[in-house]
């Protein structure tokens, strides 16, 4: 197969729009969990409230990843996106004006976070359409990038907002790049109708649906595989911040391993052909995990940042998964099998966070980070079949 390149991607149109607005998006979601998390400690002084502030936007994927995925093939994805976009701006600034009580504004969040998995799956399902072929791969691996990037520039200018125009300012601002990104959407990309029409009610079809997927052997594997490196590293970056005891150096180390990710992103995308990145899928896997394991030597803060990028840029791995997981889902669901790929992997990171910090309560947390490596390379063992391409057949001439 011809592998594409960058200047063919970001000739289409349709995939600048999806790229710019994806940008904001990432960038406007950072500066609201940011801004809500110092909100919420103003006013009630606890850091846990604070830290379940933060990770509010998480929660809702599990519920709406099993109840609610097969809107993204029920409805336009257009106007899906719009929507998403419309309620971001709605709630932002709910919140920063509303004068909600601390309890009312997590429930906000977690209740508008519903639909987050719609809303990205809409986006994800789009993409194979408006980039065939090994075009797609590359698309995704610039939509990780910008992920990456934006995710550093939305927390930085978080900072930033937050000094000069307080919580409220600085979610008023996010509510604004919402607004941006849905006038973005509207008037950048052509209507397209629904892929399928319902066949029953929504939460009856997404159940259907996802029994469905995850029975097909193929598809099941191509998600775990998707899914269980990425819980170990979510596990080991938990305890960044109890490991190095101060949020200033934390900050450090996790925005390496965003700048790591986004350089292993490019560089695959862009230096390896199509077969190579799929050679690639397991290598790169294990070397997620092989870095944190040597955290159990205690390194200090630049070997720490020098191996959490390191580790962070072994994601590209999932590259040699993408073009294969369109090729296996049908077409008919693939906004939904999208969405069960992302609300596994965030449902999955939570827990994989969660575990790993529960054992740094009884080791030392570089430990912990050592045993979430161990776990990575287990996995990326037990799963070699999947990320390993399989052999193309070499026909063979009669005599």
């Amino acid at each position: 197969m011809k592998g594409a390149t960058f200047g063919e991607v970001f000739a289409v149109k349709e995939f600048r729009v999806l790229f710019g607005s994806f940008a904001l998006l990432i960038a406007g979601d950072s500066i609201k969990m940011l801004a809500l998390s110092v909100l919420v400690y103003a006013r009630t002084g606890s850091a846990g409230l604070s830290a379940a502030a933060y990770m509010a936007g998480w929660l809702p994927y599990i519920f709406g990843g099993l109840f609610l995925l097969s809107l993204a093939d029920r409805l336009p994805a257009r106007a899906l996106m719009i929507a998403g976009e419309l309620l971001r701006a709605v709630t932002c600034l709910l919140l920063a004006y509303a004068g909600l009580p601390v309890w009312a504004m997590l429930a906000l969040v977690v209740g508008s976070g519903l639909l987050s998995p719609v809303f990205f799956a809409a986006r994800a399902a789009m993409l194979p359409e408006v980039l065939p072929g090994d075009a797609f791969v590359l698309g995704r691996s610039l939509l990780n990038v910008a992920s990456a990037s934006a995710q550093v520039v939305g927390l930085a200018a978080g900072g930033t907002f937050l000094a000069v125009a307080g919580p409220s300012g600085a979610l008023a601002v996010t509510a604004g790049l919402s607004v941006v990104a849905a006038l973005v959407l509207r008037y950048g990309l052509p209507y397209t109708p629904a892929r399928k029409a319902g066949e029953s009610g929504a939460v009856r079809q997404t159940l259907r649906v996802n029994r469905r997927l995850l029975a097909d052997r193929r598809v099941r594997g191509l998600l775990l595989a998707g899914w269980l490196p990425c819980v170990c590293m979510a596990g080991a970056e938990a305890m960044v911040v109890p490991y190095l005891g101060g949020q200033g150096q934390a900050g450090m180390v996790l925005a390496a391993a965003a700048v790591g990710m986004a350089a292993g992103e490019f560089a695959v995308g862009r230096f390896a052909a199509p077969a190579l990145r799929e050679r690639l899928s397991f290598p790169l896997a294990v070397l997620i995990a092989v870095p944190w394991i040597a955290f159990a030597l205690q390194p200090g803060i630049g070997w720490a940042a020098l191996l959490a990028a390191l580790g962070a840029a072994g994601l590209s791995y999932q590259l040699g998964l993408q073009r294969r997981f369109v090729d296996a889902v049908p077409e008919e669901a693939r906004g939904q099998a999208f969405g069960l790929q992302s609300a596994g992997l965030m449902t999955g990171q939570a827990a994989g966070a969660a575990l790993i910090g529960a054992l740094g309560e009884v080791v030392a947390p570089g430990y912990a980070m050592a045993a979430s490596g161990v776990a990575g390379v287990l996995v990326a063992l037990a799963l070699v079949r999947v990320l390993r391409p399989p052999a193309v057949p070499v026909a063979v001439p009669s005599p």
